[in-house]
């Protein structure tokens, strides 16, 4: 009962409080790069405007992955730059189990200069369209 007494007393407060979380959460999911819906990520794949990096281990990427994407894990990916060197002028999707590695990703290869988005939900949102995987 306490906590909704210093609520309501000190709502200004808390406002400003949800308003700085949003705002930071926020920041960080921009850093990463925009995210790109299947639909978008799947016209970008087939114009030649863009390469699918999938971050996952080598495991995970041997199940399944999108067809011509390059496997570089998430933990190894800033020693494997020069792999995508060759892919600069492309813009780069970033693919994961379900979007928790792409962000760090992302940002990784916005500072080395990369165009960079992410698939919105992962290589499992991927599976939820019933989309084809390369075994």
């Amino acid at each position: 009962m306490d906590f909704f007494t210093f609520v309501s007393e000190q709502w200004i407060l808390v406002s400003v409080l949800v308003a700085l979380l949003y705002a930071y959460i926020w920041t960080e999911k921009s850093k990463g790069g925009p995210t790109l819906s299947i639909h978008s990520a799947t016209r970008a794949i087939n114009s030649g405007d863009a390469l699918v990096v999938d971050v996952r281990e080598a495991k995970e990427y041997k199940a399944g992955h999108i067809v011509d994407a390059i496997n570089i894990p998430h933990n190894t990916l800033k020693d494997q730059l020069s792999q995508l060197q060759a892919h600069k002028s492309k813009t780069l999707i970033l693919v994961d189990k379900m979007g928790q590695h792409a962000g760090n990703a992302g940002r990784l290869l916005k500072t080395e200069g990369y165009d960079v988005c992410r698939l919105q939900g992962g290589i499992s949102e991927w599976q939820n369209q019933n989309l084809p995987l390369v075994k």
